[in-house]
């Protein structure tokens, strides 16, 4: 129940990251995901691949994110890390890290977005009817 308000929460927060305030930059997120408070760095984390397309800029801070405190930002950041595919090649390291994280859900994004990145690094699906 609690992980469910959170998503909704969180959902909440993006849909209004903006409201009434002017759009941030990619640098003001950036700064977001390394100082701010938790929905803070949540929002940035999940924005900043929209706002920008740069991997130079954003893997580096993306992979510092997958150290986060919070699962949601590292969730969120093994992602993104994906969405950027081949480009995003120097996290492959620290998402493999990011497969033993203590959420699952973290180490669940840390796979899919492996499989972005290489496919030959997709986690290993078990045989039908094996449990």
């Amino acid at each position: 129940m609690r992980t469910r308000i959170g998503f909704v929460v969180g959902l909440g927060l993006l849909a209004c990251a903006g409201c009434g305030k002017k759009e941030k930059s990619t640098a003001e997120l950036l700064g977001d995901l390394k100082a701010g408070p938790d929905v803070d760095r949540i929002v940035a984390v999940r924005l900043l691949p929209q706002k920008s397309r740069d991997p130079a800029q954003l893997v580096p801070a993306l992979i510092e994110a997958l150290k986060d405190k919070d699962h949601a930002v590292r969730q969120s950041a093994a992602l993104a890390l994906g969405s950027f595919g081949e480009q995003a090649k120097d996290a492959i390291p620290a998402l493999k890290a990011a497969q033993h994280d203590r959420d699952a859900r973290v180490r669940e994004a840390a796979g899919k977005a492996l499989a972005r990145i290489d496919p030959s690094l997709a986690p290993a699906k078990a045989p039908p009817g094996a449990h």
